[in-house]
């Protein structure tokens, strides 16, 4: 077995020094100034933020850097350490739905959603680098989307973000908006918006309880240290995108029985009523069968998040395992999101004393989480790294979790 694989949090200074160094050498000039956005993981709330309910992620200390300057036409040129360095460009005028590939969509999609809300934004110049894994569930995507909107609200005078330390939580949340108009219509994954919430409403050492019906938000504090806990994330390096059609057909299969029962979305299904509207669904067709399952996930998953925010406001932060583990449950079972890779991680992780283990993210491959004490991380870590290569499996990656700051 080879030596166990850490993904660290760069230092803030390394980070904004790495985006100023990477524009200077592409642009050959200084940026007007440099801005960051955390990824983040979910303690638990999985796909119920499109379904107007709760969820409660945390921002990582891992963050996505960019150097920006502002031009005086629509030009957008972009340049990435994750995409060695190549120039790309792009016209705000040719941003539209399927237009832009890749990356850039990401970042031109934060400046076309912007205009089209009404916000005067024209031309500039990014350069991107970032210590999010890619691909790992961790919303790598809405860090990259959050850091642009931050630096355009910045050089373009938008006053949305609020000065630095008194983050504008309202404004944020327009950022965060457009942040997931960009990623839904131009980057064309049909993510709710608990990610950009996330990277731009957090608060350091909290979680966030995000209602997705109203977009009202609860820092809820969260303090693993003081419980001589830690949250181990493990990436399992399993394929992860959000674009392949599983995610939608989910989202759609969700829609549907929402539009069979009568409902604007399944938040409005009482726990109590659930069996009802379960009988409902369930006319013995395939469809029916499927958003069954999807629906008892969903409500479930929204009674375990007020459950889970309820043991965190009694201090009892050690009590939270059991609803992880009927978390992950439902999302191999009902929601069918899982993969062999995560189910393997969070099976090792609770064999290894683990107080609670899920999957974390869309699903579909992407990362894992587990609640541990402090001083088992690196007994745990081994457990799963042995389990992976015993079954065959690529080597996963490792990262400790603690509840960081938002975008600035």
């Amino acid at each position: 077995m080879s030596a166990l694989t850490w993904v660290e949090a760069w230092p803030g200074a390394e980070g904004a020094q790495r985006a100023r160094s990477l524009f200077t050498a592409s642009f050959d000039t200084d940026p007007d100034g440099t801005w960051s956005a955390p990824g983040r993981v979910n303690l638990i709330g999985e796909h119920t933020d499109y379904n107007g309910g709760l969820c409660l992620p945390i921002a990582l200390p891992h963050r996505t850097y960019v150097a920006v300057r502002r031009r005086d036409d629509d030009l957008v040129r972009l340049v990435s350490a994750q995409d060695a360095g190549r120039l790309r460009e792009v016209r705000l005028a040719d941003v539209a739905p399927g237009a832009v590939d890749g990356w850039p969509s990401y970042v031109a999609g934060v400046a076309w959603a912007l205009r089209e809300a009404g916000h005067a934004v024209g031309g500039f110049d990014v350069a991107v680098d970032s210590c999010v894994p890619f691909g790992a569930g961790l919303s790598s995507s809405a860090a990259l989307e959050s850091a642009v909107a931050v630096a355009l609200d910045a050089t373009h005078g938008l006053g949305l973000a609020g000065p630095a330390g008194e983050p504008d939580d309202a404004g944020r949340a327009r950022l965060a908006a457009a942040c997931v108009r960009a990623e839904n219509e131009i980057a064309g994954a049909p993510t709710g918006g608990m990610d950009q919430a996330a990277s731009l409403r957090a608060r350091d050492g909290h979680a966030l309880l995000l209602d997705c019906l109203d977009g009202s938000v609860r820092h809820v504090p969260f303090d693993l240290a003081a419980d001589g806990l830690a949250l181990l994330v493990v990436d399992t390096r399993a394929a992860h995108a959000l674009v392949d059609g599983q995610y939608a057909a989910r989202r759609a299969a969700c829609e549907a029985a929402a539009a069979r029962l009568g409902l604007g979305t399944l938040r409005e299904i009482a726990p109590e009523a659930l069996d009802d509207a379960l009988a409902s669904l369930d006319d013995g067709s395939d469809e029916g069968t499927v958003q069954v399952r999807r629906v008892r996930h969903v409500v479930r998953e929204i009674a375990r998040v007020q459950d889970f925010v309820a043991l965190l406001d009694a201090d009892r932060l050690r009590d939270v395992g059991p609803l992880m583990d009927a978390s992950h449950a439902s999302l191999r079972d009902d929601y069918e999101v899982s993969c062999r890779e995560l189910d393997v991680a969070v099976e090792a992780a609770r064999a290894a004393g683990a107080l609670g283990a899920r999957m974390t993210g869309g699903g579909f491959g992407g990362s894992a989480i587990a609640l541990v004490e402090a001083d088992a991380v690196p007994t745990v870590a081994t457990a799963v790294d042995a389990a992976f290569a015993a079954e065959g499996l690529r080597a996963p990656a490792f990262s400790v979790a603690l509840p960081g700051g938002p975008a600035a």
